[in-house]
């Protein structure tokens, strides 16, 4: 696991093991708060072990950006933190979420030392704002990779915790690709300093605006596409032509996962537009309409 000072006493991690996925913390003098958990056990009591032995600090709080799996499965290892997420984050752990994990654990067993912990306290369309030492944490809705991610701002430093709204690749497989236009033009406009995405390392202020137009204009691509394969008798083929460095994105993103991240996301769009998963000619064998669910990769 990685571990960076983003700014005073406001920290990174990202992870070794599994898509670059990152999580935070921000500390006050008393007591502090860890945004999101990480993918595997080891790398969440890492997290722990950092601030309680080497800040020797109490974690009051965790915060979850949203449902999926490497972001708030790690809950169940800051025992007496109070989770706090949006309102469908809860909603979405308790079900989707049971149901992956049950799974998951007969494919990892390293994954029955997990207990799903739903959040304590959850807000749904405003605001909620926690104050840590001289840190004020503003947290609120920032849907497109899925329904419930939220954005957490250290307001005083202008770092944003972006969860999956803000990734080298935007992913909407489990989401909405207006909602997620939507939020990249919000984060544009915010002032920001840093962002930490879902995945992928700090963008720094000078790279910021940059980002966002890249990520917009992959969306745009990627609606190109699936409009244009919509015309054709068997769309999959269609879609099956045009990689992810074709849309605008290299395929080294996240740890080399962008080229079947990309993949996902042009299924899970023509889903989203037309009701139906792309059909492909009979004898293209690299595509099972039963196959795949169009859910995100860890639940």
């Amino acid at each position: 696991m990685q571990r960076e000072r983003v700014a005073d006493n406001v920290y990174y991690f990202q992870s070794d093991s599994y898509a670059q996925v990152t999580a935070g913390a921000v500390v006050g003098p008393n007591w502090a708060v860890v945004i999101d958990t990480l993918a595997l056990p080891e790398e969440s009591l890492q997290i722990r072990d950092f601030i309680e032995q080497e800040l020797k600090l109490p974690i009051r709080y965790v915060i979850n950006t949203h449902y999926h799996a490497d972001h708030s499965w790690g809950n169940c290892f800051f025992p007496g933190a109070t989770v706090i997420a949006h309102t469908l984050c809860r909603q979405q752990l308790s079900t989707v979420g049971q149901e992956s994990l049950i799974e998951a654990r007969k494919q990892n067993p390293n994954l029955r030392r997990v207990k799903l912990v739903l959040p304590h306290l959850t807000f749904e369309e405003s605001y909620l704002i926690l104050r840590v030492g001289k840190k004020t944490l503003t947290m609120f809705p920032l849907p497109g990779p899925c329904i419930d991610n939220i954005g957490l701002l250290v307001e005083e430093d202008r770092v944003l915790f972006a969860g999956d709204a803000f990734m080298p690749l935007p992913y909407i497989v489990d989401g909405n690709i207006d909602d997620m236009t939507v939020s990249l033009k919000k984060i544009g406009k915010m002032g920001l300093e840093n962002i930490v995405p879902g995945h992928g390392d700090i963008v720094l202020r000078g790279e910021i605006d940059g980002s966002i137009k890249d990520n917009l204009s992959y969306l745009s691509a990627i609606r190109k596409v699936v409009r244009k394969a919509s015309r054709r008798k068997y769309p999959n083929d269609f879609l099956s032509e045009f990689g992810v460095e074709a849309c605008g994105k290299s395929r080294v993103l996240i740890g080399g996962l962008a080229e079947e991240l990309h993949k996902r996301n042009l299924r899970a769009l023509y889903r989203q537009l037309y009701g139906e998963v792309p059909r492909s000619s009979p004898h293209d064998g690299d595509y099972d309409e039963d196959e795949e669910e169009f859910e995100e990769e860890e639940e």
